[in-house]
C-alpha cells in the first residue's frame, strides 16, 4: 500500500513538473506570438510559424533590434519583412552585428534607402561575417567590375552574390568563362547586368556554355554571354516549349536559332508573349512570320506600349504608300520622339489623325 502511494505521489510529482514546463514553454511562445503580431504586423498564423524559430519572454532584445532598424530609415514593412524572413535576428545585438555592416555599405556609396532595400530583401547579409565574407566578396567583385558604382549596381540587382561563398561557385564560374575565351569586358558586363548567373551550379553552367558553343555562338562576342544568360534561366523542356511556340507560326528550327543568335532574349519571353506578338505581327500587321527571325528584338518590346501603337500608325502609312516596309527602323530602332517627328508629323494631311490614333492606342494600355 505504501509502495502504491509512493508511486502515485512520485508520478504525480513528475506530472506536475512536466505540466509546469509545458505551461512555461506555452507562455514563452504566447509572448513571442503576441509581440510579432503587435510590433511586427504579423498575422497570427505567421507569428505562430515564426515562434518556432525564435522565442523570448521579454521584449528587451527585440525592441533594440526594431528600434535600430527604425532609426536607420527602415520602413515598418521592411522591418516586418526582415523578421519574417529571419526571425532569430530579433535576438541579435544590433550595435555589434548590424551597425558595422551598414557603415561599410555607406562608406562604399550605398544610400540609406539602398541599404534598407538590400537588407529587407536579403537579411542573411546581416548574418555573414563582415571581415571574412562581406568585405572580401565586395573587393572581389570590385576588382572585376572596376568601380564601387558598378559593384553596387550588381549587388542591388542580385544581393545574393554577397552571401555566396566565393570559392564554391563565384570564382569557378568566372574562371570557366575565361577558359572558354570570353573577354574580361563581356564577363564584367554580364556580372553587372545579370549577376545571378555567377552563382549558378558550376556543372550546369559548364553544360550551358557547351550548348551555346554548339549553337555556333562566338565566345568573343557579347551575344555569347547573352545566350548563356538566356539558357541559364530555363531547362530543356522550357526551351522546347518556347521553340514550339515559334514553330506554330511556321518557323523552322534553323530560323528560330537564327533569331536566338541575333537576340537571345527573344527566347526568354513567355510562351503567351511570343504567341501574342506573332499574332499581332502576322494577323494584324500582315507580315510574314519568317521576318521575325530577321528582327527578333520585336518580341522583347511591349505590345501595348510600343508595338501596337506604332504598328497601327505604320500600317496606315504603308497602305497609302507613304512609307516603305522598313518596319525595323520604325517599330524598334527609333525613340518615340523620332518616331513622331520623322514618321507622323511630315505627313501633314494625315498627321492629326495619326497622332490621335497613336495617343488613343497608348491610353488604352494605361
Amino acid at each position: 500500500m505504501l509502495n502504491f502511494l509512493y508511486k502515485a505521489i512520485h508520478n504525480g510529482g513528475c506530472f506536475t513538473i512536466r505540466a509546469r514546463c509545458i505551461s512555461s514553454t506555452s507562455n514563452q511562445h504566447s509572448f513571442t506570438v503576441s509581440y510579432l503580431i503587435n510590433q511586427c504586423g504579423f498575422s497570427r498564423e505567421s507569428a505562430l510559424s515564426a515562434s518556432k524559430k525564435v522565442n523570448f519572454e521579454t521584449p528587451d532584445k527585440a525592441d533594440l533590434v526594431i528600434s535600430f532598424f527604425k532609426n536607420n530609415g527602415f520602413s515598418h514593412s521592411q522591418i516586418s519583412n526582415i523578421v519574417r524572413r529571419l526571425p532569430p535576428l530579433l535576438l541579435s545585438d544590433p550595435q555589434k552585428t548590424f551597425l558595422p555592416k551598414l557603415e561599410f555599405f555607406m562608406s562604399k556609396g550605398f544610400t540609406s534607402s539602398d541599404i534598407a532595400t538590400l537588407v529587407s530583401r536579403n537579411p542573411h547579409i546581416l548574418q555573414r561575417s563582415l571581415k571574412n565574407h562581406v568585405i572580401p566578396s565586395f573587393v572581389f567583385f570590385k576588382n572585376l567590375l572596376g568601380t564601387d558604382e558598378n559593384t553596387i549596381t550588381a549587388i542591388k540587382r542580385f544581393s545574393s552574390i554577397l552571401i555566396e561563398k566565393l570559392d564554391t561557385r563565384v570564382v569557378p564560374n568566372v574562371n570557366l568563362l575565361r577558359a572558354n575565351g570570353v573577354p574580361e569586358s563581356n564577363i564584367c558586363a554580364l556580372l553587372k547586368h545579370s549577376p545571378r548567373i555567377i552563382i549558378k551550379n558550376v556543372v550546369r553552367l559548364k553544360e550551358i556554355v557547351e550548348e551555346v558553343k554548339e549553337m555556333g555562338f562566338d565566345p568573343l562576342k557579347f551575344c555569347f554571354v547573352e545566350a548563356v544568360f538566356a539558357m541559364s534561366g530555363m531547362n530543356k523542356s522550357t526551351w522546347e516549349r518556347k521553340v514550339n511556340a515559334y514553330k506554330k507560326w511556321g518557323l523552322s528550327e534553323e530560323e528560330i536559332l537564327e533569331a536566338f543568335g541575333k537576340c537571345p532574349y527573344c527566347i526568354m519571353k513567355s510562351e503567351d508573349k511570343i504567341m501574342r506578338v506573332m499574332d499581332f505581327w502576322v494577323n494584324k500587321m500582315g507580315m510574314e512570320a519568317v521576318l521575325i527571325s530577321k528582327c527578333p528584338g520585336l518580341v522583347a518590346y511591349s505590345l501595348e506600349k510600343r508595338l501596337i501603337p506604332r504598328g497601327l500608325v505604320f500600317q496606315v502609312l504603308l497602305s497609302k504608300g507613304l512609307v516603305k516596309k522598313d518596319f525595323k527602323k520604325w517599330l524598334i530602332a527609333c525613340t518615340e520622339k523620332t518616331f513622331l517627328q520623322k514618321l507622323v508629323m511630315p505627313h501633314k494631311e494625315e498627321a492629326s489623325e495619326l497622332l490621335k490614333l497613336y495617343k488613343e492606342t497608348l491610353d488604352l494600355s494605361k
